[in-house]
Formats: C-alpha cells, sequence, structure tokens
C-alpha cells in the first residue's frame, strides 16, 4: 500500500523544493513499505527523519533570507514534526515501542499535503514577491525591507 501519493496537487512550481517534496514522499512510502513487509522499518526511518531535518533547515534558511521572522508558523510547525519524529525514534529504539512509528506515517501522510499546500505555497509566493532565487540565495529584497511585511507570507500567525 502507497502512504502517500505524489500528485500535481503537491507541484508548487519551485524545482528544489518540489524535487525535495518528491524525495519526501518517496521516502515515507519507502518507510510504509518496510512496515507494510514486517521489516525492519528503522533503516527507512532514518532515512526519512535525516531528509525531512535537511528538508526543513533548507526551507528555514530560505526563510531567513527572505526575511521570515524568527518565529514563525511554518518554522513551528517544522519544529513540532521534528520532535515529534524524534520522540517516535526514541521509543522504538530505547523502550522497543513501534507503535508510533505506525501511528506517524498515517499523521506525516495526512499533515504533509495541508503543510505543502498552506506554508510551503505561501513560503514560495514570498520568495518570488521577494525575488529570491535559491540555487544563488540572492534576495532581490533586502532583509530590513523584508521586515516591513508580515514574514509569514500569509494575513497572520495565530
Amino acid at each position: 500500500m502507497t502512504t502517500l501519493a505524489w500528485t500535481d496537487k503537491l507541484v508548487l512550481n519551485q524545482p528544489t523544493l518540489d524535487t525535495t517534496h518528491e524525495e519526501f514522499v518517496g521516502l515515507l512510502n519507502a518507510f510504509g513499505h518496510a512496515l507494510d513487509d514486517g521489516a525492519d522499518a528503522l533503516p527507512a526511518y532514518h532515512a526519512l527523519l535525516a531528509h525531512t531535518e535537511a528538508h526543513f533547515a533548507m526551507e528555514e534558511d530560505w526563510m531567513a533570507r527572505c526575511g521570515f521572522e524568527a518565529q514563525n508558523c511554518h518554522s513551528s510547525q517544522h519544529a513540532m514534526v521534528l520532535n515529534v519524529m524524534r520522540e517516535a525514534l526514541r521509543y522504538a529504539t530505547e523502550l522497543n515501542d513501534r507503535e508510533p512509528l505506525n501511528i506517524l506515517r498515517t499523521e506525516l501522510a495526512g499533515w504533509f499535503p495541508q503543510h505543502a499546500e498552506m506554508m510551503d505555497a505561501a513560503l514560495v509566493f514570498t520568495m518570488e514577491q521577494r525575488g529570491f532565487d535559491p540555487v544563488t540565495g540572492e534576495c532581490r529584497e533586502t532583509v530590513a525591507e523584508a521586515a516591513e511585511s508580515h514574514s509569514c507570507g500569509s494575513g497572520g500567525c495565530a
């Protein structure tokens, strides 16, 4: 069973991010397949966690370069997801309890499309508006200019 299908709805038309997102979906599915097959899912989970840490770090770097506030709703979601992923790993390795991994698989598959559609799409929009090129790391608008507008790319964080 596929945990999460890669579809056109997940495409944000930002090549670097779309590639990263497609890799995330592939790793989530590999982890799901390992769970379904009764195999040791920890290697696949470690790969998913390492990718997610790098994926979120990349987005955090982009946010900083575009003038997002240090503490914003997008960053908070990243932190929460990573905390849960690390805690599930702790349960699996220290307590030999694999159930949180099964739960997390389903939760990530439900969370990710919504996060991409709302948070990541807003990031891509903001990057475009501020003239940020993720390949060069250059931003047409200075961080000070960007700070004058709301930094999440949305109407506000609640």
